[in-house]
Parts: structure tokens; sequence; C-alpha cells
């Protein structure tokens, strides 16, 4: 009877684990599903679009890219956590405006910044910048 008890106990406990890490996943959920809403509002892009976009314009050859197979550079700063910090580049506030502008034409801003001019454009840097913020 005892045996009984101990193996209820241990399914009980399995099922209580199970249940919590259900709920830590379906807020991770929320929470990036909640990110890639503001970060879509703030820069008026579309992030689905932007895998392909650093894939064409060789953006993983110098940066570290979240979720971007094959983006493991490093030349460039990783671009993790880009809605969390104060500068991008190190130069300019982390508005998502400048962060536009800075992928767009890096030079604007820093005349010596080693991050060429790509030719991407201002609706692809978008997509890029929303990706990034969503993340």
């Amino acid at each position: 009877m005892q045996v009984a008890y101990t193996r209820l106990s241990y399914v009980l406990a399995g099922l209580v684990v199970a249940l919590a890490l259900i709920g830590v996943a379906a807020n991770f959920v929320k929470d990036r599903e909640r990110r890639q809403a503001v970060a879509i509002a703030l820069t008026a892009g579309d992030p689905t679009r932007a895998p392909e976009i650093f894939r064409r314009y060789g953006c993983g050859g110098c940066h570290l890219i979240p979720g971007v197979p094959g983006a493991d550079g490093k030349v460039g700063g990783p671009l993790t956590d880009l809605r969390q910090r104060v500068y991008i580049g190190g130069v300019v506030n982390n508005t998502p405006e400048n962060l536009v502008q800075w992928i767009v034409f890096p030079q604007r801003f820093s005349a010596n910044s080693a991050m060429p001019a790509t030719g991407i454009s201002e609706a692809e840097a978008r997509d890029l910048a929303a990706y990034l913020y969503g993340q």
C-alpha cells in the first residue's frame, strides 16, 4: 500500500511540474507576442521579412543575429537584446527611427563606422528594426 502512495506522489509531483512548465511556456509566448506587437507599432516594419533580408545583405557575416541560421559573425556587435540598449553602434540614442537610419546609412551618425552602407532601403530597415526590437 505504501508503494502505491509513493508512486502516486511521484505522478502528482510530475504533473505539478508539467503544469508549471506549461504556464511558463505560455507566459513566454505571450511576452514574445507583446514584444513583437510593440516593435511593429514602433517601426512600421514586418519582422517576418527580416530573416531573408538579413541573409540577402550578408548581415550575419558580421553580426550574431538571434533566430537567423548562420548569422554568427564576430566583426560587428551581436544584435541580441537590442531593445534594451541605450546606444546604437555606441554613438546614437537607441530609438526606432535612429535604428532605421543607422541600418540604411550608418556613416550619417559615425563617419568612421566599420558598418558599411549596404544599400538596404528604408522599408527593409524598418523590417529589420521590427525584428530586432521584437526579440
